[in-house]
């Protein structure tokens, strides 16, 4: 900005020197002009200056025809000046030079002078910004149709809630959410992704609009809530603090049915599970659905959010990182956040339930203690897997207990089946490797994948899970009673599948959840840096803790 006004010749009295020598008329007209009469005058201005006004005005300009002008002036003898301020500069150069500046720096450009101002009027600029900072395209086209300019479009629109555009947690007790607000098309619109119907995990998301801010019927922004089912109506947005904002539907009446409560919670079940309540024949499941229906019904009027990110990727991570969605016994499917740290993994919930809410940390697995499994026939036995684990669990308490812990250098190669890595691993570690009977032993490489079956008598949700596995390691899961009473860690088994599928033995529940990843595109969502995602996930388990 300083350079801008040093070019210009502008002083304390942030004015233009060129002004003083503008006529009396010229100085007077200080209102915004349209888009046509700018033009002209651009044109015009050009023409001045020693070059032919081109035929479909500003729009077409660019650095290319820029130069051939000055050249042509100065092959036909014009003789111009060099410019002495960067307002001398041709207009087709500044709309250039403007285009490429951030949308937040122009109001103070159009401060400089009048000339900045009237340039800043030329829809070429704004459309660029509305397609580089936005992504919006043909769009745009249909926009100006419809009588609204990009201009109008970004500064009414685009730019007063850009800050909530991204990824977002709602505050909905236990259970939580995913988030993700997005340009879409001519709309700013919120939507909630939900997972697929218990217990097919491996269906993609389902997604549902919350709401949607448009231009399209005025020359405000418009916020319009999206739930219930008679159709878009009132709503309001209202920023609380940074990295939170809340939403407000003012016609509540959209969201109640002709058949009142009954036929709300039928409709309800047939969208959240698939099915009817007859269907499921379980009594404690019935009880946590009403319970979850109940509970999420009450805040159909009024929701507040908060900012979450997804996990920046290392060079080092074991797969991955991301967003995935697995089982949870009678719960259903619910979505899990998958991070890297060093030696350690952790899965952190965005949807909860009444015993471990959304936000805690669901997994922690220790990428310092890999597992070798047992051969099929001992696989199938429980008691035989239970021993390996615990054997790892009760030297890594033993450890913390003393304060004193052992470092451990995993092999960059070590999987389920490198034998001579894990019994070297396990032997510094005083631990008989016996009961795990590993791949040959005279191999340089490990095996890309090893069998895997689940142990006899290990409830799983879904039987479709893979019948060969990549990795394995000790790691804890988080267990509670309802409300999060008693939390406690039990330890368990953590299986790699591939790149997009991993699961999960609790030892104690004798329950299999299986994870698969998320696949749906979710803009503005990624964390910054490291630093920022660690906070937010300490600041996530404080919400609901």
């Amino acid at each position: 900005m300083a350079v801008c006004a040093r070019l210009c010749g502008v002083g304390q009295s942030r004015r233009c020197r060129r002004r003083p020598r503008q006529n009396q008329q010229d100085r007077g007209s200080d209102s915004d002009m349209d888009e046509e009469e700018e033009e002209r005058i651009v044109g015009q201005r050009r023409g001045d200056a020693g070059g032919e006004a081109p035929e479909s005005g500003v729009e077409t300009a660019g650095p290319s025809r820029v130069h051939c002008s000055w050249a042509d002036s100065r092959l036909h003898g014009v003789g111009l000046p060099h410019p002495q301020a960067l307002s001398e500069l041709p207009p087709e150069l500044l709309v250039e030079i403007f285009s490429l500046l951030p949308g937040t720096a122009l109001p103070n450009v159009a401060l400089v002078c009048k000339t900045f101002r009237q340039i800043l009027n030329t829809e070429t600029i704004w459309r660029r910004r509305c397609m580089e900072e936005f992504h919006m395209k043909e769009d745009l086209r249909k926009m100006e149709v419809g009588g609204v300019s990009s201009r109008d479009l970004y500064v009414k629109l685009l730019h007063p809630y850009r800050h909530i555009l991204g990824l977002w947690q709602p505050d909905i007790g236990p259970y939580g959410g995913l988030l993700n607000v997005v340009v879409d098309g001519l709309f700013i619109i919120g939507w909630m992704f939900l997972p697929p119907h218990d217990p097919r995990v491996e269906d993609p998301m389902r997604r549902r609009p919350l709401f949607r801010i448009h231009m399209w019927d005025s020359k405000k922004a418009t916020v319009e809530c999206m739930y219930g089912h008679k159709g878009p109506h009132k709503g309001d947005i209202q920023t609380v603090k940074k990295d939170e904002f809340s939403t407000k539907c003012n016609q509540t009446d959209h969201h109640r049915m002709p058949g009142g409560r009954q036929e709300e919670f039928r409709t309800w079940l047939e969208e959240e599970w698939g099915r009817t309540l007859e269907e499921i024949f379980h009594e404690h499941m019935q009880e946590l659905i009403l319970m979850k229906f109940i509970y999420t019904s009450q805040y159909d009027n009024c929701l507040t959010y908060r900012r979450i990110y997804l996990p920046p990727a290392m060079p080092s991570d074991l797969t991955q990182p991301g967003l995935f969605k697995g089982t949870y016994g009678s719960h259903g499917l619910e979505i899990v956040m998958l991070s890297f740290h060093r030696n350690s993994a952790r899965a952190t919930k965005l949807t909860g339930d009444p015993n471990v809410p959304a936000g805690q940390l669901t997994l922690d697995i220790d990428l310092s203690q890999p597992l070798i499994l047992p051969d099929l026939e001992h696989q199938c036995n429980i008691e035989e897997l239970s021993r390996l684990v615990l054997g790892v669990h009760e030297r890594v308490q033993r450890e913390a207990r003393e304060d004193a812990p052992t470092p451990v250098r995993v092999p960059a190669e070590g999987a389920c089946g490198d034998a001579g890595a894990a019994e070297a691993l396990l032997a510094n570690h005083g631990v008989d490797s016996d009961g795990c009977q590993a791949g040959p032993s005279g191999g340089t490489s490990p095996p890309e994948s090893q069998p895997f079956i689940l142990p006899l008598g290990v409830m799983a949700r879904n039987e479709v899970y893979p019948r060969t596995c990549r990795k394995c390691f000790y790691g804890t899961g988080l267990i509670a009673g309802h409300g999060f009473t008693s939390p406690e860690r039990t330890p368990g088994l953590f299986v790699l599948f591939d790149e997009d599928r991993f699961g999960f033995i609790w030892l104690e529940l004798k329950s299999f959840s299986l994870y698969s990843r998320l696949t749906d595109r979710l803009a503005h969502a990624h964390a910054p840096n490291m630093e920022r995602f660690e906070a937010m996930l300490r600041n996530m388990q404080s919400w609901t803790s």
